[in-house]
């Protein structure tokens, strides 16, 4: 929990500093003078580091996590690091072959001075106010201790093939633009349509949201629920086609050639997508954790139970609807497994639309077992 609490609130900010950027460019204040898009990067992505450690602390405190130092950490850490590793190996390649592209070592220093005392202390102040502002647990059911077996399912609703299949529409949806973003980038052409970029960053959220909202319910109606970790690598499986995109592009649309060229391009281009991946990834699991929240919210078995539970008239008040027929048909099931045959099950009953009733001939005593079964 710790490494996905700190990637969804890295994505948190990340989504944060692209709209800022974009917003920032379309104002018109990043032509300035070159290098000025990076700049605004480097201190956006510092100024905004609150939000990871607001995202990350709280949804940490929330599942019970008790290492809120680590998880701060690497919240703050992870990213950056990532970056810096790519970084270095890149700058090695330049300074060995005399590059003018080279970064100075100056440079590095300010930037890892404005991580340490810009970046690190807001991640560490947002996960502070985090874990006390919005850290308490907020389960809309109970939960089990004891997890229920997963069944077996068809190949097509594995959490693979799920994350495989996640990014292919919201790399459709960003797939024209990625020709205009690479041509700015290796090209050296000016991209002047930034509201264009706005309005597709936003179709990009919303198509990523959901997908990956689809794929949590297809792995719910499964019975699968590990939806977490499927969640975000259905939506982070974005940065797979981005990349495999970008290797058509160095093949039909460039002419780099030598282990220069290639290693430089493939470099800031893994950096790239790692960004869109971590971004899309917590995108697509706060969109599946709202509308997992929101289906469970909404079923009142525990709270049915609880209220009229009936011992003397042998009755159990359950919600109608396609959630009774399912639960009819297990009930049947784990009767005849605990007492050895079959007890009549009566017809349901939907005055009001709102309670379905079962009956249990002489099973009083059963009645509290049934209701532990059904709590989900």
């Amino acid at each position: 929990m710790v490494l996905l609490s700190a990637l969804v609130g890295t994505g948190a900010q990340m989504t944060l500093l692209i709209l800022l950027v974009i917003l920032l460019a379309i104002v018109g204040m990043l032509y300035v003078g070159r290098g000025a898009i990076v700049t605004t990067f480097i201190v956006c992505y510092a100024l905004t580091s609150f939000v990871s450690g607001y995202v990350s602390g709280g949804m940490y405190s929330r599942n019970g996590g008790k290492s809120w130092i680590k998880s701060m950490i690497l919240t703050a850490s992870l990213f950056p690091f990532l970056c810096f590793g790519i970084g270095f190996f890149l700058n090695t390649i330049a300074i060995f072959y005399v590059s003018l592209t080279a970064i100075p070592f100056g440079t590095m220093v300010v930037v890892f001075v404005i991580w340490a005392f810009i970046s690190f202390p807001l991640a560490l102040l947002g996960t502070v106010v985090g874990r006390n502002w919005s850290g308490a647990p907020n389960n809309p059911c109970r939960v089990k201790t004891v997890p229920r077996p997963i069944p077996e399912k068809k190949w097509y609703l594995t959490p693979f093939v799920v994350s495989i299949m996640g990014g292919l529409l919201p790399f459709g949806s960003i797939f024209i633009e990625m020709y205009f973003v690479f041509t700015s980038f290796w090209n050296y052409k000016m991209y002047y349509v930034h509201g264009f970029m706005l309005l597709v960053f936003l179709i990009l959220i919303i198509v990523t949201v959901c997908v990956t909202i689809v794929g949590t319910y297809f792995l719910l109606n499964a019975e699968n629920y590990y939806w977490q970790w499927t969640s975000f690598f259905s939506a982070a499986s974005t940065a797979i086609y981005v990349y495999l995109y970008s290797i058509y592009y160095y093949h039909v649309k460039t002419k780099m050639s030598g282990f220069f060229q290639t290693s430089f391009y493939f470099g800031y281009t893994a950096m790239f997508c790692l960004g869109i991946g971590i971004l899309c990834g917590a995108v697509g699991h706060l969109g599946s954790n709202l509308f997992v929240r929101r289906i469970y919210r909404n079923i009142k078995c525990d709270k049915v139970f609880c209220s009229r539970l009936l011992d003397l008239s042998g009755f159990i008040a359950m919600p109608s609807g396609s959630l009774a027929s399912c639960i009819d048909e297990r009930l049947k099931k784990w009767v005849v497994h605990k007492v050895g045959q079959a007890v009549p099950v009566c017809k349901f009953f939907r005055n009001g639309g709102k309670l379905v009733k079962i009956l249990f001939p002489s099973f009083h005593g059963m009645l509290k077992k049934c209701r532990d079964y059904f709590v989900i």
